[in-house]
């Protein structure tokens, strides 16, 4: 049976830990029995312990602090075995290193600090990363099987809940990336419906622009062909507007010629002429 100074000293060391914590280490003496604590250790970040959950207990001595505890740790590690005493400085293993003034604190810490290291000792074991990394992953649904643990711990039950919960959501990031995604295929189908639209309605155009322009075109060619029908020959009666030009200018000069050589000679010249110039006119126009 435990002495008045051993359950004083373990009374006074656990308010000191719920005004105190020490990170990444919880401990609490179980409900019947003030000589058995259980504790758990929390796995570093950026270690392959990262995530784990680890449950594990203390025995205090009847004649706690003079002489040190036994540890132990239930919950697969792949640093310590399970179920079996550890050899360290600060368990029972060594008595004579143990040191009065160190508490339920300083012990657990120790074991942490321990537990990140790779020195042999009785009850450590030697697995590889990957062992490590899966059983940390592993640990806290496998503390939530320990009666014990769950009634101790009931903030760890909660925080497995909340990680299965999160588990089955997707990250924020493939979130955001199928948000993303998602974005990307609605515009890509919107400007893939505007380019449709646009090419369909300047094929449209085209096709009417095609009859509108064919018809101005074919207008045009047949203003062309008139307009090249014409240049092809003189128009019409322009042959005979310039034998009667020719004429006018025959009949002045004889004129002047008739006046100036007297009537009589003058007419008859005159005459001469005038059916020369009328014979040859009338070659010159229509029949």
């Amino acid at each position: 049976m435990a002495g008045k100074q051993c359950m004083t000293r373990l009374q006074k060391e656990y308010k000191s830990l719920l005004k105190d914590p020490v990170p990444h280490i919880t401990a609490h003496p179980s409900p019947s029995n003030l000589l058995e604590w259980h504790f758990v250790l929390e796995g570093a970040k950026g270690t392959e312990y990262d995530g784990g959950v680890y449950h594990g207990k203390l025995v205090f001595p009847a004649d706690y602090p003079f002489k040190p505890p036994s540890i132990s740790l239930f919950t697969p590690n792949g640093r310590f075995a399970t179920n079996t005493k550890l050899c360290l400085s600060m368990t029972d293993y060594h008595p004579e290193s143990w040191n009065p003034m160190w508490s339920v604190g300083t012990i657990l810490t120790g074991l942490l600090s321990f537990m990140y290291d790779t020195q042999a000792t009785t009850g450590s074991i030697t697995t590889s990363r990957a062992e490590k990394e899966r059983l940390a992953a592993e640990s806290l649904a496998f503390n939530a099987k320990n009666p014990t643990f769950r009634k101790l711990f009931p903030a760890w039950i909660e925080e497995l809940t909340r990680r299965a919960t999160a588990a089955a959501q997707p990250a924020p990031a493939q979130q955001a990336q199928a948000h993303a995604q998602a974005q990307q295929e609605q515009a890509n189908g919107e400007v893939s419906g505007q380019a449709n639209g646009h090419a369909n309605g300047d094929v449209a155009a085209a096709n009417g622009g095609g009859g509108i322009f064919g018809a101005a075109r074919q207008g045009g060619g047949e203003q062309q062909n008139g307009q090249a029908g014409g240049r092809g020959g003189a128009p019409p009666g322009r042959g005979l507007g310039n034998s009667v030009v020719t004429l006018a200018v025959v009949v002045a000069v004889l004129a002047v010629v008739w006046v100036s050589s007297g009537s009589g000679g003058g007419g008859a010249l005159w005459q001469s002429i005038f059916s020369q110039g009328a014979a040859a006119g009338g070659h010159a126009g229509p029949r």
